[in-house]
């Protein structure tokens, strides 16, 4: 009776996947959201590292194998899961990255997001220069201000904006590269994990609440996923293949603070709607169509990133993990699927799914 419900599960995914990709099967000409803000790390990053003095960026072969332009910055070999839900929503263009906007209609999104930011201003540092969270919600008011020129004015900007999709997926650099790293920051020193995720979602809330004050009522908050399951963790712990349970634990402390955060302001701010994507939501290893889900497609270096210009795996669909560390193209296609379409995996969101948060009616 498993076996079956896997392969109708698969089965589903790839007739939704077939369906939604295909603009023959948009409901309208029109986009279902006018506009889409990411604020992230690494997992959304799409050129904001590129000339940032940094090892934390991927604009090199083999990064980009599968996407149309090559190596754009994207920790991935083709898209990234919020270029995937960009699709899903219909919007026509991938989200530019702050970094290089161009003649970019600022209006339809912007992408902030920067490999090895987190919610703490310090966590990555030690990879060079990035942009924390704090920086990224600087950057957007920079655009607001933009905005509210545009249109002739606050009020007409927040109208406008009401409509928007917030999507924010951050907080792993904040375990990676600070908290599991004793030698190089204290902070596994001053607190316990349960500490630890109260600090993080505090700063968190009050990052969240800003954004606010700026305009946004349509909130995406993704949880984290199991970060003891990185091929790289596994690696670096030698922990014979298995994963290290101590730090899947310390992130899903931090996930079940996120999503009663997201139960906390829909409770009180009532002209807002926040949901929240549980990142753990149907292990991997129940997904039949992923037959590699502890190893990476590319050679890695030693922090777990590719080496420059070796070929990757050709099976790279097969793979959950591209890198070390980042997922695979067809991976972040079906956190993509299940985020957006609660019909695929319920557990995934709560309380409502992407596609209906798109259509959810702001006052």
């Amino acid at each position: 009776m498993t076996c079956l419900t896997e392969k109708w599960l698969i089965l589903h995914l790839f007739l939704l996947a077939a369906c939604y990709m295909q603009r023959s099967c948009a409901h309208g000409e029109s986009p279902q959201v006018k506009c889409i803000y990411v604020f992230s790390d690494s997992i959304s990053d799409n050129g904001n590292n590129n000339n940032l003095d940094t090892q934390a960026k991927a604009n090199y072969n083999p990064y980009g194998i599968d996407f149309p332009s090559g190596a754009t910055g994207r920790f991935t070999n083709g898209l990234t899961t919020i270029d995937y839900i960009g699709e899903l929503l219909e919007v026509e263009d991938f989200i530019p990255p702050f970094a290089n906007l161009g003649d970019s209609d600022i209006r339809k999104g912007v992408n902030y997001a920067s490999g090895a930011a987190g919610i703490r201003n310090e966590s990555g540092k030690q990879l060079g220069d990035i942009i924390p969270l704090r920086q990224q919600i600087k950057n957007h008011k920079t655009i607001v201000s933009k905005i509210i020129k545009e249109l002739g004015g606050e009020s007409k900007a927040k109208e406008y904006l009401k409509k928007c999709l917030y999507y924010v997926n951050i907080g792993s650099n904040d375990y990676l590269n600070n908290y599991f790293m004793p030698k190089i920051y204290p902070t596994s020193r001053i607190y316990n994990p349960e500490q630890y995720a109260e600090v993080l979602i505090k700063q968190y809330s009050l990052d969240m609440k800003e954004l606010y004050i700026l305009g946004a009522r349509k909130y995406i908050l993704v949880g984290l996923g199991l970060l003891g399951c990185l091929p790289n963790t596994i690696a670096k712990n030698g922990n014979n293949g298995l994963c290290v349970e101590s730090q899947n634990a310390a992130s899903l402390i931090f996930s079940e603070k996120l999503r009663s955060l997201v139960d906390k302001f829909n409770g009180k701010l009532h002209d807002s709607k926040f949901i929240f994507v549980n990142s753990t939501a149907g292990p991997v290893e129940s997904t039949p169509a992923f037959t590699v889900t502890n190893a990476p497609c590319c050679q890695t270096r030693p922090d777990g990133m590719c080496v420059p210009d070796l070929i990757p795996c050709p099976n790279r669909d097969d793979h959950v993990f591209y890198d070390a560390i980042h997922p695979s193209a067809a991976f972040n296609k079906y956190t993509a699927l299940t985020s957006y379409d609660s019909s695929i995996s319920p557990e995934t969101t709560h309380p409502i799914s992407i596609k209906e948060l798109a259509q959810y009616p702001i006052n």
